[in-house]
């Protein structure tokens, strides 16, 4: 026999024993292998889970000016109705990530875009700024969820070398599709008013959760965890360009080797408190001034005395900054790591917002829509990386858990800027609102400086 073939077939094979079943390490399988159509079909669905989160998520603040004009109502009599919002977000965040832990990222990711869905649509439907409140706060648990779990599934669906990428590309979706919705109702407000806005804005996700219902596999890392499951894993590292023989048995060497308990309080287990802590309060900043913007940028302006067409367009172009800004960060992060990338993102956002206030909002009009579009690619260019860092800083045994739980203390930020925001629009104007913009990014850098766990520089000719 030829040993130098029996030797080619030995190293390439998963490790087995003569009398056992052939053994691999799912890690390993997933970050050294090939980067395949699937995989990236798999981490396309999750991004445009996410565009359809935006999307909804962003089309109560188009909406906003209008339906107080029809009800009557004062900005801060609407406030709880955004609140109401944000507090879903903030307890789908947390249960969507226990529930992927446990269940699958499959089943998350469906669900949550399936409840927001459902509920947008029926806002279309409501006679006062209670049941929208009632039914915000729903679709916030939809909303909330489908963020971690579908991060988490990109992270677990592509190779080390390009995650980074993948979950930002994947989290950029969030502001892309806010501009969406700029666009959508531009178009469809003054033709056929906020009802239709969330009829339409509705029905996209629901036909989008069937379609991932018929179409979106499960996590092999989820799998592999499950021996009861392996079958099935197989069956999906052949679709992944990596066929095992039958009987496998799966680990998953690295990570289990760093993981110590589950649930959460492994988040503060020794050596990762201090990250948990860190990057909850970077999270919390960072959401108070993109959801600032988000619910009452529109509003801000239009009070400011500019036109509603107008106002919706500086929220627009906030969005496509942060499109732009989030794909050029992860880029940064990927070959320079994630410690300056960020802390200088965290600057430009301050220093951004601060240079506005010397604008006239009525001579300046074009340079202010500039400067939050400026504003808008720093602020989201932080945000929508932290969920990669998270995805460092964890294990995948917590990994949805770590990333919900931030994303959740996050969201307390989220609900302060619903009703910090009405306020300081109605009491301080423009330049109120945008020192608040200012002082939380400089709060998140320093946030960002106390990571120990940063995602490390990459070294040159890898």
């Amino acid at each position: 026999m030829n040993t130098t073939s029996v030797t080619e077939v030995l190293d390439a094979a998963p490790l087995q024993s003569r009398s056992g079943p052939a053994s691999a390490d799912i890690g390993s399988l997933l970050d050294q292998g090939p980067y395949t159509a699937m995989q990236k079909i798999v981490v396309l669905l999750a991004a445009l889970s996410i565009v359809m989160d935006g999307f909804d998520g962003q089309l109560i603040g188009f909406a906003i000016p209008l339906m107080i004009k029809e009800w009557g109502i004062t900005r801060e009599a609407f406030a709880p109705a955004v609140a109401a919002g944000l507090i879903g977000m903030g307890i789908g965040s947390a249960c969507a990530g226990l529930f992927a832990d446990r269940f699958g990222r499959r089943m998350a990711v469906i669900a949550s875009v399936l409840v927001f869905g459902t509920a947008t649509c029926a806002i279309g439907l409501a006679p006062d700024a209670l049941t929208v409140a009632a039914l915000r706060f729903i679709a916030g648990l939809g909303i909330g969820g489908a963020l971690p779990s579908a991060t988490t599934m990109t992270a677990e669906f592509t190779p080390a070398r390009r995650r980074t990428l993948a979950v930002t590309a994947t989290i950029v979706c969030v502001p892309l599709g806010g501009m969406l919705a700029g666009f959508f109702a531009s178009h469809v407000l003054p033709l056929y008013g906020w009802r239709t806005l969330f009829f339409m804005g509705g029905a996209l996700p629901i036909v989008l959760g069937f379609a991932l219902l018929a179409t979106l596999p499960e996590s092999p890392r989820f799998l592999a965890r499950r021996p009861q499951r392996w079958n099935e894993l197989s069956a999906l590292l052949g679709r992944l360009g990596r066929p095992m023989p039958e009987g496998t048995r799966y680990t998953d060497a690295v990570e289990q080797a760093s993981e110590q308990q589950g649930g959460f309080r492994a988040l503060f287990a020794k050596g990762y408190g201090r990250d948990t802590v860190a990057v909850w309060v970077a999270f919390f900043m960072c959401l108070t001034a993109v959801y600032s913007a988000f619910s009452w940028l529109p509003t801000m302006l239009q009070a400011e005395g500019l036109p509603l067409a107008v106002a919706g367009s500086g929220l627009t172009a906030y969005n496509l900054g942060g499109v732009i800004g989030a794909l050029v960060c992860a880029v940064a992060m990927t070959r320079w790591g994630s410690f300056w990338p960020l802390l200088i993102c965290c600057a430009g956002g301050a220093a951004s917002a601060f240079a506005m206030q010397v604008l006239d909002v009525n001579q300046n009009t074009n340079l202010l829509i500039f400067g939050f579009g400026v504003h808008g690619l720093f602020v989201n260019a932080v945000q929508s990386t932290l969920y990669a860092l998270c995805a460092f800083i964890y294990p995948t045994g917590v990994r949805a858990t770590g990333t919900a739980s931030a994303l959740a203390f996050g969201r307390l930020g989220a609900i302060l800027s619903a009703f910090a925001g009405a306020t300081i629009i109605t009491r301080g104007g423009a330049e109120s609102y945008l020192t608040l913009l200012g002082s939380v990014m400089l709060l998140a850098l320093i946030a960002l400086v106390v990571v120990r766990r940063h995602i490390p520089r990459r070294l040159p000719g890898l």
